[in-house]
């Protein structure tokens, strides 16, 4: 007799996340130049200085906000001064960078983690981009590209302890919807900022 597959529970908060943001996810997708025929050098360069301009002030707005839930490690999870070093090592030394103003609101530790499931679960995508990269343009962890393989090996591990972590939350509905809608709107400003520097396909 067959064993019978254990069922794995889905908590409810996580379903929601999944249906409320899978379309925008795939259609923001489709649009990153990770596998255009015109990405080089010089447009990686310039994508990564568009990622540090959206998740350099979200960080920070995250860390303003004091709504981070107090058993939360957010400063492990933090990646703009990774890509910040990843920007040196391509020689983006000069200039200011362009820093996105239309961010997501941060007002309850709800908000907080629906802005925090699409950073960490860009962390996932990244393993794919990272072999990409390599191939491509010969970047890796210690000239330029550290930022898509952030948690090395460690990245499976981590991002199901942040889901884990969303799980064990007691929510009601209202606090489900208001990661939902964080989770959207993150998702939205994104793209919307990823646009205006023009580096979309």
């Amino acid at each position: 007799m067959q064993a019978k597959a254990r069922e794995v529970h889905v908590p409810p908060v996580l379903q929601d996340l999944r249906a409320g943001t899978a379309e925008l996810h795939i259609a923001l997708e489709k649009r990153l130049p990770f596998f255009s025929d015109t990405l080089d050098l010089q447009a990686f360069e310039r994508l990564m200085r568009a990622y540090y301009g959206f998740y350099q002030p979200l960080e920070s707005a995250l860390q303003d906000s004091g709504e981070i839930p107090a058993d939360f490690d957010l400063a492990s999870r933090l990646k703009a001064p990774t890509l910040q070093r990843d920007l040196r090592a391509l020689g983006a030394n000069g200039g200011e960078f362009s820093l996105c103003r239309q961010l997501p609101s941060i007002d309850s530790a709800a908000a907080c983690l629906g802005v925090l499931y699409v950073l960490e679960g860009s962390t996932l995508g990244g393993q794919i981009l990272r072999r990409e990269i390599a191939t491509r343009l010969s970047l890796g962890a210690d000239n330029g590209a550290a930022f898509l393989d952030i948690y090395g090996v460690a990245t499976g591990r981590r991002w199901r302890d942040f889901i884990e972590y969303l799980g064990s939350r007691p929510m009601d509905a209202d606090e489900r919807e208001a990661v939902v809608a964080a989770a959207h709107t993150t998702f939205s400003c994104f793209e919307r900022w990823l646009e205006s520097q023009e580096v979309l396909v």
